[in-house]
């Protein structure tokens, strides 16, 4: 059985990155540099979504790394670091190796800093 999982900006619960976003956001200077820290969130969210489905898939670290012929280490520094950075090759991997696929789906709607002026 294949579990599915939406990850998205918002999802829930709140995670300690969460938490620590929010306090840090009562600053002006970083709270203007908010996008990055939804796009560490939506990263953070993607690898930890990623975890739970090797789980309940029963695939233990040092397997999932056999599978995409990657040394152990890199797989548990990937799913144990606060701020995990993965390259695309290795979500790719990764979703390959767990019988997933990536699919992009649209926004309801567009970030304001990517709508276009009319």
């Amino acid at each position: 059985m294949v579990r599915t999982t939406k990850v998205t900006a918002n999802s829930s619960p709140k995670t300690g990155f969460d938490k620590y976003v929010a306090g840090r956001m009562k600053d002006p200077t970083f709270a203007a540099h908010s996008h990055v820290a939804a796009k560490i969130d939506v990263t953070d969210k993607l690898v930890r979504a990623l975890d739970s489905i090797r789980l309940a898939n029963g695939m233990s670290k040092a397997e999932l790394a056999r599978r995409i012929s990657a040394k152990p280490e890199i797989v548990r520094r990937l799913f144990t670091t606060r701020s995990p950075n993965p390259t695309m090759s290795t979500i790719i991997a990764i979703t390959k190796a767990l019988g997933l696929h990536l699919i992009l789906v649209p926004n309801r709607r567009p970030p304001t800093h990517l709508r276009t002026a009319r």
